[in-house]
């Protein structure tokens, strides 16, 4: 390239570095982030979560949002109940909060999260406590969980508290452990829809010191409350309850994690146990001695049976049914896998879910019998995951 040529490329690359530098200079840092960063379908949500009111889940959350607010992200609170303590009060006031909507209800005005107004105002992140609370009647939903969800699908974050006594299959089993009977419930998806769940724990010792202090309610109201909901064997229950609920959302994430990037587990996080059963009335000793394995080593305790044409037969279909309902009140998680080899069925089983253990039975055989039986264990062997396989010998009925 040569002469006049030579002289008008090299004024046109000058010009368009030039243009080139001037557009770096002038875009904001964040523009940059919008044009590299994907496109959210959806805001993410986080969860806080407690085993009773008390343990801090409120102000977890409002910590939350001050750090992310001094990194700079645009951060409100929708709503909070300070419940007239000084410290949640005081983290409030730290942050931006979207006035509350008035609504008249039968001559008494209450104050909802505005979800209008949050949606118009469109921050980055939005708080917002008691995920259960139930709107007052004239609101645009009747649960705030059905906020959140429209904050959500308006591609908002929103980091949010609830108790576990409020998710809605771990509802009976509260009242069962406390006596009392919790209105307000959260349905299960809602909960799993979020992408992550802290626990905010505190031992009940420390609780119940709290309570005695007057940091949770009224010190007036302390000693009914510590004889009721609050004694100590309720608090160590209840805390059980969430601590298992958060290890089955880790232990979620992580299958997802291996299916996303398509790996295959080589360890099990928890122990996991299934008992393989039929219509046999004897697979009941079975499921009890692997329900006590199950509570000795604190695994999850599944019970599976592949269906077969031999439970069409009336006899075979009542004692199998005989069977379920005995492996429910075990609280095992009872799972019909399709017609197919057990052996196959039962090691798919084994991999889909991680089982660390398999309880097969076996009654005493002779023949040919015992060489069909032991072809069984030989071709689940095969075709399963390192495992630890149970062989439980049954007295034939």
């Amino acid at each position: 390239m040569r002469g006049p040529v030579k002289e008008c490329w090299t004024r046109f690359l000058d010009k368009q570095l030039v243009s080139d530098h001037n557009e770096l200079v002038q875009k904001r840092p964040e523009q940059w982030l919008e044009e590299v960063a994907p496109e959210k379908k959806q805001g993410i949500f986080k969860l806080f979560l407690g085993y009773a009111p008390g343990v801090g889940k409120t102000y977890s959350m409002l910590s939350e949002g001050i750090r992310r607010y001094s990194r700079g992200e645009d951060v409100v609170v929708g709503v909070v109940e300070t419940h007239g303590r000084k410290g949640v009060a005081e983290l409030v006031a730290k942050l931006e909060t979207v006035p509350g909507k008035q609504i008249e209800y039968k001559g008494t005005v209450f104050s909802e999260m505005d979800v209008d107004a949050i949606l118009t105002r469109k921050p980055v992140v939005v708080l917002v406590d008691e995920l259960a609370h139930t709107n007052i009647e004239g609101s645009k939903h009747a649960k705030r969980y059905q906020d959140v969800i429209d904050l959500l699908d308006a591609k908002i974050d929103v980091v949010s508290t609830v108790n576990v006594q409020h998710i809605e299959s771990l509802n009976p089993m509260v009242e069962r452990i406390t006596g009392v009977h919790v209105r307000e419930t959260v349905p299960d998806w809602v909960v799993q829809r979020a992408e992550e769940i802290v626990m905010s724990d505190l031992t009940p010792e420390a609780l119940q010191t709290r309570m005695r202090r007057g940091d949770i309610y009224p010190v007036d109201r302390a000693d009914r409350a510590l004889s009721n909901f609050f004694r100590r064997g309720n608090l160590i229950a209840l805390r059980e309850l969430a601590l298992r609920q958060v290890a089955q959302v880790v232990d979620k994430s992580l299958e997802a994690h291996w299916t996303r990037e398509g790996l295959q587990s080589t360890v099990a996080v928890r122990e996991k146990i299934a008992v393989a059963i039929s219509s046999n009335p004897i697979a009941q000793y079975l499921m009890a001695r692997g329900s006590r394995m199950a509570q000795g080593i604190d695994a999850e305790f599944y019970v599976v049976y592949v269906d077969s044409p031999a439970d069409h037969d009336a006899d075979n279909r009542r004692t199998l049914q005989e069977n379920i309902q005995f492996a429910e009140n075990l609280g095992a998680t009872v799972v019909r896998l399709p017609r197919g080899s057990v052996a196959e069925r039962v090691a798919e089983f084994a991999r889909e879910k991680h089982l660390t253990h398999v309880i097969f039975g076996r009654s005493a055989q002779e023949g040919w019998r015992k060489y069909l039986y032991l072809t069984v264990i030989q071709k689940f062997l095969r075709n399963a995951p390192p495992i630890d396989v149970h062989i439980v010998t049954q007295e034939a009925k």
